[in-house]
């Protein structure tokens, strides 16, 4: 089965989404469906309206390409993507914090990982220079970046300090 739905205009942005004060758009991590929900309902547990797979799962979403482009133009939530590679030190030792955060922080806040040998043309679009990478997405665009590995509490003050 596959879902097509085409976002309505925000007409007070001029984005491509429609806003509003008691809904937001979440895209499926899944089948990168965009999900209108009504914002009290975030944290009930909300499920895809194509795929029916969970929105939030407490765990980074793995993205590639499209998956991407869909979580940080598309979603009304902020988006905090670490940039890794498999034979990184760091980002092993950084992994299970990342996830920690994720279980923490969603669903106010989406958390993925992007691997940089899988989608090196997106690492060099975004100018991803050392690894482990953190950049912060609102509404399509970069609001923070940070080098390095961190521990829990560290990543969870720099995230909150930056939205």
């Amino acid at each position: 089965m596959i879902c097509v739905i085409s976002p309505p205009t925000d007409r007070r942005r001029g984005s491509s989404r429609l806003v509003t004060n008691d809904s937001v758009h979440v895209v499926c991590t899944a089948c990168q469906t965009i999900n209108r929900l009504p914002a009290a309902r975030l944290g009930q547990g909300p499920r895809c309206g194509c795929c029916k797979r969970p929105l939030f799962t407490g765990e980074p979403a793995v993205l590639d390409r499209a998956g991407f482009s869909a979580q940080i133009n598309a979603s009304d939530i902020p988006v905090v993507v670490d940039f890794w590679a498999p034979w990184c030190g760091p980002c092993k030792m950084m992994a299970p914090v990342f996830s920690q955060a994720a279980a923490r922080l969603e669903p106010r806040v989406r958390l993925a990982k992007l691997n940089t040998e899988d989608e090196p043309e997106l690492s060099a679009r975004h100018g991803i220079r050392s690894i482990p990478t953190l950049m912060i997405f609102e509404q399509g665009r970069e609001v923070a970046r940070q080098a390095g590995a961190m521990d829990l509490g560290h990543l969870l003050r720099w995230i909150e300090d930056n939205l």
